[in-house]
């Protein structure tokens, strides 16, 4: 039986997606395969939900009404631009939440017409876990009773945040993280960055391939720099205004990209757009961009955060002699020299009052003051009675 790209090293979705691929029968016939009509794939970011989706996809629609298996590079390219007529990609809108037009005309409405060169429909909606009160319940509809025709595939990273009732009307799919070599690898690859720096960013992104990434690319050695900054300027007791001014100066630099690229998106679909239609969108790209910067300033920061937690938590296991469980391990030097200086408790202490702040900033927009004062408490955190 043949294995869907990408499910190679994830066997619960290779078990799952089986029944949905065409096999070939003992007397040489072909039998078509027999999918669900909606999966969920579920597990965190860059562990291939979105390849697997692509490829569950030209599986599908290489099947046509007749049973004519069509070329599965042919069907595999369209996929690839999403110029199939019989597939269609859902994200949400600018703003990260997705609502009812997101659904409306691309989904709920859309079921209703058969397949127009394949044997089936495929909707695949990306990080379903945004779609608000009102989206969720339109879809649920379609869930509940979808033609035979159709296949509905949702990818979320945290599927906790859907509807139960989604949920449960979903073939579940999981998807574990890659394993640590096999991402080391593929960022030694990818960015060019040595073996030593492959590993560590494959391990302080914590499961998350794409946070890896992002931090073997050009982005990633500020955002490090600056979190280390924050956490030894504590531990050292250096006098003077804590570095905390780079981390959040980087954030507010990614939200600020963030927006740009909604207003962007949303000019070059307005364009397309008969003028009443032109308007809302124009209208509805400010809001979305002003959620947008937020949104990704406050994910980068909190990424920055949980980068100057690990370096407290990993002094503190090279100070108990577990260098083995460390995540930056391409500064094992530096985190020896700050095992040396404090002690176990102290540097746990700092984790948690690194942790409180990242809770923090979650219900309050007030960053610089809540970086000022979490420096205040490492200090007290880490100062000798």
């Amino acid at each position: 039986m043949s294995v869907l790209p990408g499910t190679e090293h994830q066997p619960h979705a290779r078990a799952v997606l089986a029944r949905a691929l065409a096999r070939t029968a003992p007397d040489g016939g072909h039998v078509p395969g027999d999918p669900s009509h909606a999966y969920l794939f579920q597990g965190p970011p860059g562990s291939g939900k979105r390849t697997v989706a692509r490829a569950l996809a030209t599986v599908l629609l290489a099947e046509t009404a007749d049973g004519t298996v069509l070329d599965p590079a042919g069907v595999a390219s369209r996929v690839e631009r999403r110029s199939h007529p019989d597939l269609t990609w859902v994200r949400p809108t600018g703003s990260g939440e997705m609502r009812v037009s997101d659904v409306k005309e691309a989904v709920v409405e859309a079921v209703a017409n058969r397949p127009f060169e394949a044997r089936r429909r495929v909707f695949v909606l990306e990080r379903a876990h945004a779609m608000n009160d009102g989206a969720a319940n339109r879809l649920l509809k379609t869930l509940e009773e979808p033609p035979d025709y159709v296949v509905l595939v949702l990818l979320s990273d945290r599927p906790g945040e859907l509807l139960p009732t989604i949920r449960s009307r979903c073939q579940t799919v999981r998807f574990d993280a890659l394993p640590e070599g096999e991402l080391a690898t593929r960022l030694r690859t990818t960015h060019g960055v040595d073996e030593t720096t492959a590993l560590a960013c494959a391990r302080l992104g914590l499961g998350d391939a794409l946070l890896a990434g992002a931090l073997a690319g050009g982005d990633g050695a500020p955002m490090r720099a600056a979190a280390e900054a924050v956490a030894r300027h504590a531990i050292h007791a250096v006098g003077g205004q804590p570095p905390w001014k780079a981390m959040s100066d980087a954030a507010a630099e990614r939200g600020k990209a963030a927006g740009t690229v909604v207003e962007q998106e949303a000019k070059e679909l307005a364009e397309r757009l008969p003028d009443r239609e032109r308007r809302r969108i124009e209208r509805e790209a400010k809001d979305d961009a002003k959620r947008a910067v937020r949104r990704e300033r406050t994910a980068a920061l909190d990424a920055s955060l949980r980068l100057c937690g690990l370096w407290f938590r990993d002094a503190a296991s090279v100070a108990v002699g577990a260098e083995a469980t460390v995540h930056h391990v391409d500064r094992l030097a530096e985190l020896r020299e700050d095992a040396g200086r404090t002690d176990v408790h102290r540097l746990l202490r700092c984790v948690d009052v690194v942790d409180e702040t990242r809770r923090t900033l979650r219900r309050n927009a007030t960053e610089d003051l809540q970086l000022d004062a979490m420096s205040v408490r490492l200090a007290g955190a880490l100062a000798r009675r």
